[in-house]
């Protein structure tokens, strides 16, 4: 199977990390969705955007997007333009097992949560070092060779060492030209995300921002790029599965997690990771 094929397999991750590196043309329209786990994406060429949280970020060429597990996301792809990038997945416990009291190699997603902007757009000496770094993960990657695993899992620390360095010193955060979005719609994903038990109505939503409900839809829609209703049902499958995971039962977690009908619940649950919710732990 090769990289493009595995790469549509989206939402697993069996090793420590992962790497993809794609080029694709005519690429057909993803859904919003979201990982287990966390995701770096190096943008290379092409004409796209991606939308993180109702943010949506325009790329130049080796832009980096720190995409933390349990964000929504979706790039936006011009199909006639060949897009490249590379895709990296990570499991944070790996990053955490690495780490150490002066080196915690997930500040750099730390820091995208806390400034509520994933973008990090490297100057020239950088982009130059993250290039190196990227051909040398790769190339031990391609290798079958004494202690290859060891020499992939020191080329992968290093690279994540640059870009949580990088990412202590960018301010692309602060460049108004680099992604747009609504501080209104903003508010009210901070309100769903603290209020997932509570009713989450359009009328209610709308509400929060003082807009009209056919307005307010349009809007969220076209900032977050999916539906209020398909947001709020993924963010409360995200609760119950950490609800399940933390040995609470199926019932108690459809409930604590908004949910009014258990059969619903358990029907968009199968749906979304494969299982239904009695069996998450198993």
């Amino acid at each position: 199977m090769d990289q493009s094929a595995q790469y549509r397999k989206k939402g697993y991750l069996n090793e420590q990390f992962r790497l993809f590196h794609l080029r694709d043309v005519g690429v057909e329209e993803m859904d919003p969705h979201y990982h287990e786990f966390d995701k770096i994406v190096i943008f290379l060429s092409g004409t796209a955007s991606y939308i993180i949280e109702g943010r949506s970020y325009f790329l130049q060429p080796w832009d980096v997007l720190l995409v933390s597990h349990h964000l929504i996301h979706k790039p936006v792809i011009d199909p006639n333009d060949p897009y490249e990038r590379v895709v990296i997945y990570l499991d944070p416990g790996f990053i955490r097992s690495h780490s150490t009291q002066g080196g915690d190699l997930t500040a750099c997603f730390r820091l995208a949560r806390q400034r509520q902007f994933a973008l990090m757009r490297p100057d020239r000496e950088q982009r130059e070092q993250l290039q190196t770094l990227l051909q040398a993960l790769e190339s031990a990657l391609e290798e079958n060779a004494f202690a290859g695993e060891l020499l992939c899992r020191t080329c992968f620390l290093q690279l994540l060492i640059h870009l949580n360095r990088a990412m202590v010193r960018d301010r692309t955060d602060r460049n108004r030209k680099a992604s747009v979005h609504d501080p209104k719609i903003e508010r009210v994903l901070s309100y769903i995300n603290d209020h997932l038990a509570d009713d989450l109505s359009v009328d209610t939503l709308a509400g929060q921002i003082y807009t009209s409900r056919y307005h307010f839809m349009r809007r969220f829609k076209q900032l977050a790029g999916c539906s209020v209703h398909q947001y709020i049902i993924q963010k409360r499958l995200l609760a119950a599965a950490d609800l399940l995971r933390s040995g609470v039962s199926a019932q108690e977690a459809c409930t604590r997690c908004g949910f009014q009908d258990y059969s619903a619940f358990h029907r968009a649950f199968r749906r979304q990771f494969g299982i239904a919710p009695r069996d998450m732990l198993r």
